[in-house]
């Protein structure tokens, strides 16, 4: 077997509460200033202040950048970059979903690389760490706040591009439930179904290992187990808990084992029509795993086991069906759409989309390599 890396921040705080925790953590670490990257709406709640709170108590000064957008672009990381820049701050926060933590891994690599964050796009492009960067969660979905990758989209080119590289990487993710209890339904549940992709997709990648493997089937139970509840009734603390553990599984996964042509295909889509990735990825998930059951089938099974699904005398071929059954089941009980049509996809534009897939980084890992009439063909099927 070929010798392997594994991926993830130094520290993770973990739990109901934890926040309050944060700012010893990062004073003991010598920090001064930080910018807080994060969104208008965080702002405007008030979740922000709870943060500034805790940084003041411990003597850490901050100022805010709240100009991220739900796809996060060039010109967000450039607007960030100057803030840093003007304020000599010493280390980066991001607060929020995956958009703020990847508009944060953004100025953060940039800052200390120079550049622009395009001359970063593809696999460890950057030659020193970024600066210091504290992943503060509020939602349990991307893993962002945990993993390598960085996802910005270049407004220009109407595309995602995927940053994985490990510099990005925060030195101290933070993952309080108590963040996440006011994250509308909506929101819960395409989060979730990003954090169900995460493990799928890791644990019939190509490069998947035993330690990727525990990680992915793990989060793939909790997630079955609980998201229905989260959504239903998002104060529900201890589902809410048992999603923030999920979804830092699953990118503890993923960050390893990487991903597959779901990500590749939603990424486009993201970019070419400012949607949300989550739900991208709940619509395509079904349909690019039953392109995948060609070579997957027995992987696919172990998913069906393990949402459940008694699989005690079926083939590999019934198992995976059951799977995809499985996790469609989920998607329309948590109020996901039901195709790509319904969020404004159109069938002109299947052929750019394919194009650009192909050369999405994460489409490496998937266990089968598609033409590209087959990846036209499963954004059809998902339409």
């Amino acid at each position: 077997m070929a010798s392997y890396k594994f991926f993830m921040p130094p520290v993770n705080l973990m739990g109901t509460g934890c926040l309050e925790e944060t700012g010893k953590d990062v004073k003991t670490l010598g920090f001064k200033k930080a910018l807080i990257v994060t969104d208008k709406v965080l702002n405007e709640i008030g979740l922000v202040k709870d943060l500034e709170r805790v940084l003041n108590e411990n003597g850490i000064k901050s100022i805010i950048f709240d100009g991220t957008q739900p796809n996060p672009t060039v010109g967000n990381v450039e607007e960030g970059l100057k803030l840093l820049q003007d304020n000599d701050c010493d280390f980066i926060i991001s607060f929020g979903g995956g958009s703020p933590h990847d508009c944060a891994k953004g100025i953060a690599l940039v800052a200390t690389n120079g550049g622009s964050i395009k001359d970063y796009e593809g696999v460890d492009i950057s030659s020193k760490p970024q600066l210091p960067l504290v992943a503060i969660n509020t939602t349990a979905g991307t893993a962002s706040e945990m993993t390598r990758f960085c996802i910005i989209t270049d407004e220009s080119r109407h595309i995602k591009m995927a940053i994985v590289d490990k510099n990005t990487t925060p030195i101290l993710s933070v993952n309080d439930p108590l963040l996440m209890i006011k994250m509308p339904k909506s929101l819960t549940a395409a989060t979730g179904m990003d954090a169900l992709t995460h493990a799928v997709e890791a644990y019939v990648s190509t490069i998947a290992t035993p330690i990727t493997d525990a990680c992915a089937l793990k989060a793939i139970e909790l997630i079955s187990d609980h998201l229905r509840t989260a959504v239903e009734n998002g104060s529900d603390e201890n589902a809410r808990e048992m999603m923030a553990y999920a979804e830092f599984l699953a990118g503890m996964a993923f960050n390893n084992a990487s991903l597959g042509y779901v990500h590749a295909m939603a990424h486009q889509l993201g970019g070419f029509y400012d949607l949300p990735h989550g739900v991208c990825n709940a619509v395509l998930l079904p349909h690019v795993e039953e392109y995948n059951a060609q070579v997957s089938a027995a992987r696919l099974k172990d998913v069906a086991k393990t949402m459940g699904v008694d699989i005690s005398n079926m083939s590999d071929e019934d198992g995976a069906k059951a799977a995809i059954d499985a996790i469609k089941s989920l998607s329309s009980d948590i109020g996901i759409p039901s195709g790509l049509s319904e969020l404004g996809a159109k069938e002109e534009d299947l052929d750019t989309l394919a194009t650009n897939a192909l050369k999405d980084a994460t489409g490496a890992t998937n266990p089968k390599q598609a033409t590209h009439q087959e990846i036209v063909n499963i954004y059809k099927n998902a339409m």
